[in-house]
């Protein structure tokens, strides 16, 4: 989103930069060289700026942007938390995690306007940072490049920092395959899926960051109505900037009615089964689906499908809670070591997943994993309510 005579500029600012202009609290992610990725000092930055400005009259709004072109946020620090497993440092770990989802909540709770520009890699725990902005008032802005993915089935994890509370709420089965796949989706697929509000050129970014802070403006609702008047006409210019630069061979749209179909099914072997059956037939698409998801942890798949069900009675507080019991179930007894080791430490690609496949998982297994190792009372995210 820089301009090149930008870059010296960031390169003496800290990964998170909380900054006030005309009104509005921006939080600028910088740590370009790890895509943004969210460590424990970054989340903590941003939830201490978060609360100050929370309660500050003079702030009307808040701004989280990248001044980075190739990605928004590309998750959390998954190394940081395998070098601290290995390391025994449980307590790190946890840390970590009720520090981000707390943040999640301050964020999906806000008082005022929160406002997402994303672009390129946006993934993980850059999800969970933007995605609330809707239900705050503000808006979630993508850039053409943008590329979103809750991709933690393929490291032995799941959907969490809150994002099942949205995945249930995405039209059909979309979010339910987006959270059992980890496939990735481009800007204009977020916008179908309700996971963006939407979509302009990568160049008007910049621009929109500029007319913020040159418009003198009076009131929250005044910034969010400016946003709404310079996006309308940008999007249209969006869209055939996505399609000239999307090169894949379909959409949740082409594809609607069969992921409806099969991410409908009861559980994860029947899910599995029908695709087979599709693809037997001829279909392409359940044929290349069927076989990602087999290199998928079947575990993860399952306890996905079985948390995107759960969050669609949920309260976001509950959604979150019931995040960080899985969490220490996927670091005690899941394949979320082993995802990272494979992926991100080895590379080798192969990793060992316990139950192999999703036949040989059973259903005491999956029951275990939403079993809470805190009782209701102690929770470290009791006190969260929305």
């Amino acid at each position: 989103m820089n301009q090149p005579a930008d870059v010296s500029i960031w390169t003496s600012r800290p990964e998170v930069y909380p900054h006030l202009e005309n009104g509005i609290g921006y939080l600028a992610l910088n740590r370009p060289k790890a895509l943004n990725a969210l460590s424990d000092g970054m989340v903590r930055e941003m939830k201490d700026a978060l609360q100050t400005w929370r309660d500050d009259p003079a702030v009307l709004a808040v701004v989280v942007y990248s001044p980075h072109p190739r990605a928004f946020c590309a998750g959390g620090d998954i190394r940081f938390l395998y070098d601290s497993y290995q390391r025994d440092e449980q307590a790190s770990i946890e840390a970590f995690f009720v520090d981000e989802y707390r943040m999640n909540h301050m964020i999906f709770t806000y008082p005022k306007p929160y406002i997402a520009l994303m672009n390129g890699v946006v993934m993980g725990g850059g999800m969970g940072i933007s995605q609330a902005a809707g239900h705050t008032g503000g808006m979630r802005i993508v850039g053409a490049s943008a590329r979103l993915a809750m991709p933690e089935t393929k490291i032995g994890l799941f959907p969490d920092v809150g994002i099942s509370w949205f995945l249930a709420r995405t039209p059909g089965w979309l979010g339910t395959y987006l959270g059992v796949s980890g496939n990735l989706i481009h800007a204009p697929d977020a916008v179908y899926a309700g996971l963006a509000d939407v979509l302009v050129p990568d160049a008007a970014l910049p621009a929109l960051l500029e007319s913020l802070r040159a418009t003198r403006f009076q009131s929250a609702a005044e910034i969010t109505a400016h946003l709404h008047e310079q996006t309308r006409a940008l999007s249209a210019a969006g869209e055939s900037d996505a399609d000239a630069n999307v090169k894949t061979a379909g959409t949740l749209r082409q594809h609607r009615e069969a992921i409806d179909h099969h991410f409908s099914q009861p559980d994860m072997a029947t899910l599995i089964a029908s695709l087979d059956r599709a693809a037997q037939a001829g279909d392409a698409w359940a044929s290349q689906t069927a076989a990602e998801l087999r290199t998928r942890s079947p575990l993860s798949m399952a306890v996905s499908l079985e948390l995107i069900r759960r969050a669609r009675s949920l309260s976001m507080a509950e959604v979150l809670r019931t995040d960080l019991d899985l969490v220490a179930s996927s670091f005690s007894k899941g394949d979320v070591i082993e995802g990272i080791r494979s992926v991100i430490v080895d590379k080798d690609q192969a990793p060992r997943w316990n139950p192999a496949s999703i036949e040989a998982l059973s259903a005491q297994t999956l029951e275990s994993m939403f079993v809470s190792r805190w009782d209701a009372a102690q929770n470290p995210l009791v006190g969260l309510k929305d």
